[in-house]
């Protein structure tokens, strides 16, 4: 079958290999959609922390399941599902406490081990979250929805809080989505008047620049230093500022001011234990996914367009898809 490997910074491969064979808890699932996010593009500039070459990307994964594993009840033959791609040990200290998106020995397919950027895979099924309400497009969204999701519930913001999401890209836009359906009272803080264009469709008010506001619950998005230590001169006395963006740096700020204001700081990665939540949230339409996906390319596409796709402005989701040729 063929597949798409990261061989280094900047260059893709085209390589083939055998069709996986699963184990005893795992399900052979066909990949028919990959979500391309900011951890692969970091990846591709050489910029991701926690990474290795060469990889096979994609861990935002629609599927289908082409063989399950007996003695289980979870997923059938022909199901289609989003794939929870963090794998855990179960055993440290942050897997007890509840804290699994923090393992010891975390790995994330497409990011510590090779992912689903191929049509074939072998995941546990265990991992797998079926839905018959919803489109493989969707079910591919998942993974992004839940980086938002947890961001927003680790926040503990509610109904009437003013929030600022600073940053509209993918990650951005889930933190605005599940931030919305807390209740919350959101502007979002983006460069980009394409970005900013898209995200008021949620309703939400957009700035270019800051306005001198001071805001109760902060969430960034940007993966950029500056950005990030602006952040916190957004946040108001007693205010929380979740940083959602992983940056492979380091990140300084007025301990003086930090003290005065009594900030929260937090840090979101991954999630865990709320993907039913968000399958549930989109079959219902409290979450809308429709107008995500504003780029596509096939597997073969990947190696020549990655770069082009990636690279456009008005870029808010690209979406890779699979063919029966490809296997």
């Amino acid at each position: 079958m063929r597949t798409v490997i990261l061989a280094e910074p900047g260059r893709f491969e085209a390589g083939s290999a055998p069709e996986p064979v699963p184990g005893p808890d795992e399900a052979l699932v066909r990949v028919h959609r990959i979500g391309v996010c900011g951890t692969d593009i970091k990846a591709y500039a050489g910029q991701q922390p926690f990474f290795s070459y060469p990889r096979i990307l994609g861990h935002e994964l629609g599927v289908e399941v082409i063989a399950a594993p007996s003695g289980q009840d979870r997923v059938e033959v022909g199901d289609n599902c989003a794939v929870e791609p963090y794998l855990v040990c179960g055993k440290c200290h942050p897997c007890r406490v509840g804290r699994s998106n923090c393992c010891e020995s975390l790995k994330v397919l497409g990011v510590h081990s090779d992912g689903g950027m191929r049509p074939l895979i072998c995941v546990p099924a265990s991992t797998l979250h079926p839905s018959r309400k919803l489109s493989l497009d969707q079910l591919a969204l998942v993974e992004t929805l839940g980086i938002g999701a947890h961001a927003v519930e680790r926040s503990g913001i509610g109904p009437g809080r003013p929030a600022l999401v600073v940053g509209a890209g993918p990650i951005g836009l889930t933190v605005v989505q599940f931030a919305l359906a807390a209740g919350a009272e959101v502007t979002v803080l983006e460069l980009s008047p394409q970005r900013r264009e898209f995200v008021e469709q949620f309703g939400v008010r957009t700035l270019a620049e800051a306005d001198g506001g001071f805001y109760e619950f902060v969430f960034d998005a940007t993966g950029n230093r500056a950005a990030m230590e602006a952040s916190f001169n957004l946040v108001g006395s007693a205010g929380t500022l979740t940083f959602v963006g992983l940056i492979q740096d380091r990140v300084s700020f007025d301990d003086v001011e930090f003290h005065r204001r009594e900030l929260n700081v937090l840090a979101a990665r991954n999630s865990f234990g709320l993907f039913p939540q968000i399958v549930a949230a989109i079959e219902s339409g409290r979450i809308d996914t429709r107008p995500w996906i504003t780029a596509r390319m096939s597997l073969d596409q990947v190696p020549a367009r990655f770069v082009e796709v990636t690279k456009d402005p008005a870029l808010v989701k690209s979406m890779v898809e699979t063919s029966d040729g490809d296997l």
